[in-house]
């Protein structure tokens, strides 16, 4: 039997010995190797971190003893240390265990985490709790480097320097050389500030000095802090982290799990807010993943051998159209400045990038600064455009409306992995951007029903100057449409009507419009005869569009890839009412309003009712007798129009 096979909990993990650790961190790589070439998911990040994750819940007792996971990229062996070993196979698959830490999935998982840098601040919420009910267990926060480039990772930061409570923070850092930074003096550091009798002679001397007069005390103590962090600061980074009121620890070897069990040992016993710095390798034990860690960050199937995606080829994504479009567009205008939030390649600006440097802004996992800061350059005459996944704009709420709406910013936003995203689950889905966009004034928001009409809405987004204009478009390629020469301006608010019919009329917005197509052939078959149109803009709507088809059909269906709640079809419902419509035959398809769970895109939208036959059938029921059946035409009153 191999060692994997005998692990169904972290308390099965501390019956090996220490010598077997080893040969388990292979046997753990190879099923999280094997599982995601076929199911996808995130490879690099994970094999960076397979002996770190043996070392805490070989040290520390989990569930009692809480270990908070900052994203979840790095999760996967913690996941299969906690008795999901043999459901790691259904990782990401339709009622399979998650890509991420849930509360919902294991009593291991203390907090649920999918978006960046929030473990410290749960953690220290955590730890707080634990103190105000009289319980003694310890709390770790693990985050990885890229997670520390986020202010809320800072905030949580100086909270637990200054509330002093017991707490670890396990900061992986995959970005620092192992070899240039851990030798035989840092190796020396770590055993001296880690061990109880330094720690002692350390506070003692600092009361001690505290005795001393009043002006003496203060000058002598702040001459052995200046002494205690140049002596350090000669071959450690800790000052940041001391100077935040944490017990730095490290550098240490990530993948050295002896100096990884002694190092967690020596800091169990510590009081305090303590960080131990820990250098891995990501992609570690996979030399595909190894030479190019960012591609193999979070990718889909994949050859094994080869490490090759399996991929048909067929239409070009959204993401790289956009990526291609834009480039070419700022090339003649050197206005155009890009932002993204640490996913240059996630968000095509890869290209971008390469090409146009001195115009290209990765600022980190900081949302929020992104946006303000897209601001100030669009107020000072510039064209920046933020590039930012649906989910993770949300983050920047506050600032897209008071930092750029209110002052009427012309800032262009575009955003990536709108509507449902698939296997990254209900922390990826876009699903609520069309919402929180339309609540606020100023904001123009436009989706696109295929891959021209997107080089068109980038092109009128940048000739836009009287305020913010957003595209939303989703994940993965595009419908495929023969590219057509040149790109165009849309007039602001001007919808497309695509087919006339004479029974009722769909508005369809962005990925819906050819799904929406293809059910009015559905219908037709039926002896209904649907006008279509391409909305193009949520906001403004095509107020003339909408009340004349109206007025022509007495039905409406708005069709929409985004939660029902405050989307698209309930502006189309405020401007029915606003023309004195209060009887509307309107019938609006969409997301549901709850968090959607994870499985391929196509078997999300036919549960949404989002495919074809799907939209079909609703309208078919909702309006007609029975489907494949016309029902007689019911009296209607005109709309009165103001």
């Amino acid at each position: 039997m191999s060692l994997i096979e005998k692990i169904d909990s972290p308390e099965d993990l501390r019956k090996l010995k220490r010598s077997d650790l080893p040969k388990l961190a292979s046997e753990i790589r190879s099923l999280i190797m094997e599982v995601v070439s076929k199911n996808g998911g995130h490879l690099a990040p994970n094999l960076g971190v397979v002996e770190l994750t043996i070392a805490l819940h070989y040290v520390f007792d989990a569930p009692r003893d809480r270990i908070v996971w900052d994203v979840g990229h790095q999760s996967y062996t913690h996941k299969i240390l906690t008795g999901r070993r043999d459901s790691f196979r259904t990782l990401r698959m339709k009622d399979g265990i998650s890509g991420f830490p849930r509360r919902d999935e294991s009593r291991y998982d203390p907090f649920g985490t999918g978006h960046s840098s929030t473990s410290i601040s749960a953690s220290l919420g955590l730890a707080v709790a634990r103190d105000m009910k009289g319980e003694s267990h310890r709390v770790i926060a693990v985050i990885g480097d890229g997670g520390l480039t986020a202010g809320l990772a800072f905030e949580g930061l100086n909270q637990a320097g200054h509330l002093k409570k017991d707490m670890i923070v396990v900061l992986n850092d995959n970005e620092m050389s192992i070899s240039e930074n851990v030798g035989a003096l840092s190796e020396y550091l770590v055993k001296i500030t880690t061990t109880p009798i330094y720690n002692k002679i350390k506070d003692d001397v600092w009361e001690l000095l505290g005795k001393l007069p009043r002006g003496l005390s203060s000058r002598a103590r702040d001459a052995a802090r200046r002494i205690a962090e140049g002596l350090k600061n000669l071959a450690v980074p800790s000052v940041l982290f001391e100077e935040l009121g944490f017990r730095y620890v490290g550098p240490l070897d990530g993948h050295n799990i002896d100096e990884l069990l002694g190092a967690f040992r020596s800091v169990k016993r510590l009081k305090g807010p303590i960080l131990v710095h820990v250098l891995t390798q990501k992609g570690r034990g996979y030399i595909h993943a190894e030479e190019d860690p960012t591609t193999f960050h979070g990718l889909g199937s994949f050859d094994l051998e080869t490490g090759l995606p399996k991929s048909s080829g067929g239409a070009p994504d959204y993401t790289e159209v956009f990526g291609e479009t834009l480039t070419e567009l700022a090339v003649t205008d050197k206005r155009v400045v890009a932002i993204t939030a640490a996913m240059p390649e996630g968000t095509g600006l890869r290209v971008f990038a390469d090409r146009i440097p001195e115009r290209f802004f990765d600022v980190g996992i900081a949302e929020q600064h992104a946006v303000t800061f897209a601001s100030g350059l669009a107020l000072a005459g510039l064209k920046p455009v933020v590039a930012i996944y649906s989910t993770f704009l949300q983050r920047a709420f506050d600032q897209v409306l008071h930092d750029v709406c209110l002052q009427r910013s012309p800032v262009v936003f575009c955003m990536d992995r709108s509507g449902v995203v698939g296997r990254d689950g209900p922390t990826h889905h876009g699903a609520f951007d069309l919402s929180y966009l339309r609540l606020i004034p100023n904001m123009v928001i436009m989706a696109p029903g295929d891959e021209n009409e997107l080089r068109d809405m980038i092109l009128t987004a940048l000739s836009y100057e009287e305020g913010p204009i957003a595209i939303r478009y989703p994940k993965g390629a595009g419908t495929g449409v023969e590219p057509k020469g040149g790109i165009d301006v849309l007039p602001i608010g001007e919808a497309q009507v695509l087919r006339q019919g004479k029974d009722i009329s769909l508005f369809a917005i962005g990925s819906m419009v050819y799904p929406a197509l293809a059910a009015a052939d559905i219908l037709k078959k039926s002896g209904i005869s649907a006008s279509v149109v391409d909305a193009r803009f949520v906001q403004p709507i095509d107020e003339k569009t909408l009340t004349s088809l109206y007025r022509k059909t007495g039905k409406i269906v708005t069709v929409e890839e985004n939660v029902l709640r405050g989307g698209f079809g309930s502006g189309v419902l405020e401007v029915l009412e606003r023309h004195g419509q209060k009887e509307c035959e309107v019938l609006r398809l969409g997301l549901p309003d709850r968090f959607l769970e994870q499985a391929s895109r196509d078997k999300l939208l036919e549960s949404c009712g989002l495919t074809p036959e799907r939209i079909a059938e609703s309208i078919a029921n909702r309006f007609f007798t029975k489907a494949g059946s016309r029902a007689r035409p019911k009296p209607r009153r005109e709309p009165r129009v103001k």
